[in-house]
């Protein structure tokens, strides 16, 4: 594998408008613990929604309609539990005690994927490096979609706008059985293996994980239930496929538009701008004005506040985000916030002119 150097960021200078930012919101915001606790209310809420859902398959599944209307309820509420409380706990949000938040995250293992990686991929590539090409694993997915300006253009890209509408729904399930693979055992472009090693736990824990999945979400209702075995098999693919509709709203509106910027570090790797002024350039909020929206994405909604204060509950984000755009504004730095569905159509924008090759963004050296 090609070796690269690690980005670095310019020291803050005395002017440093996050010094400020930091200084005002730990004042103003962080001191009300009343919203540490709805988030940790609305943690119990969702897990308890899970399993509550699970439960309604078992008791009522002999009903067609009702086996499938609780397995997209299923595939819903787990995207909720994964965006909302599982993200948080990733990044020590949730719980007092940093075990509390560990232990939590075994809900990914519950979903089939393993917690270990996601978590170092997620805090040592995606947040330190975002929209980096070579580093974040989160934009780098997949050699079907093209989205940072100096992949290679391969012919199937020109369609990309297209078949990526029909594959997005699928994305739990390319996640659960092929990118998980891809991360643990491939050697083309392996981000994770370029800076951590994977213990050999992990590896049992990963392969444990995916047949328990299996066991209690298709096993045990073909077992308990009266119905066929193939319908069962559909109704856990239908969990999948609503579950990634409501999941990408929130992965592709908030680093990936049609006015991205994608920086490519200079060969020494030092960039000229501060780590949280990248934070800013490379992040995009959407429907942060909305409550549903945030109730249903969480710290995705408010996105650039995540990115600055990832290990801040996001509860805290929509009182956080009016200051952000207040020193954006006055520092003359980028914010953006789109409606969802302008996200949406903004990222379909970028699949169909990044697929024709057309140079739309600034991804000079930084």
């Amino acid at each position: 594998m090609e070796t690269l150097v690690k980005p670095t960021y310019k020291k803050p200078g005395p002017d440093d408008f996050f010094k400020k930012l930091q200084k005002e919101v730990q004042e103003k915001v962080l001191g009300d613990k009343r919203i540490q606790r709805r988030n940790v209310i609305k943690t119990y809420f969702l897990l308890a929604l899970y399993f509550g859902f699970y439960g309604c398959i078992l008791l009522f599944g002999n009903h067609t309609p009702l086996l499938f209307l609780f397995y997209i309820l299923l595939g819903f509420s787990m995207i909720m539990l994964f965006i909302n409380a599982f993200h948080d706990a990733a990044h020590g949000a949730v719980f007092k005690k940093r075990k509390n938040n560990q232990r939590f995250m075994y809900v990914l293992e519950l979903f089939g994927s393993n917690s270990w990686l996601w978590g170092k991929r997620h805090n040592a590539l995606h947040h330190p490096y975002p929209n980096v090409q070579h580093w974040d694993t989160d934009i780098k997915q997949s050699d079907l979609v093209r989205i940072f300006p100096d992949s290679p253009l391969l012919k199937q890209h020109r369609y990309q706008h297209i078949y990526m509408f029909l594959l997005y729904p699928m994305y739990t399930m390319n996640w659960l059985f092929i990118r998980d693979f891809k991360d643990f055992f491939g050697t083309k472009d392996n981000y994770v293996k370029r800076v951590m090693k994977i213990p050999k736990i992990e590896y049992y824990k990963l392969f444990a994980a995916k047949l328990f999945n299996l066991f209690y979400l298709v096993g045990i209702p073909i077992i308990v239930l009266s119905q066929p075995w193939y319908v069962v098999l559909l109704g856990w693919l239908t969990m999948h496929i609503f579950g990634s509709m409501l999941g990408v709203i929130a992965l592709i509106s908030t680093h990936v538009d049609e006015t991205a910027v994608f920086p490519l570090p200079p060969a020494d790797g030092k960039m000229n701008v501060t780590w949280a002024e990248h934070q800013m350039m490379v992040t995009k909020d959407f429907s942060a004005d909305n409550p549903f929206a945030n109730f249903l994405f969480g710290g995705f909604t408010h996105h650039v506040a995540h990115h600055l204060f990832p290990h801040v509950a996001h509860t805290y984000y929509p009182y956080i985000t009016p200051i952000i755009k207040r020193y954006a504004k006055e520092y003359n730095l980028p914010y953006t916030c789109y409606p969802a569905i302008k996200a949406i159509r903004s990222h379909f924008v970028l699949l169909k002119k990044q697929g024709a090759g057309e140079s739309l963004f600034r991804h000079g050296e930084l």
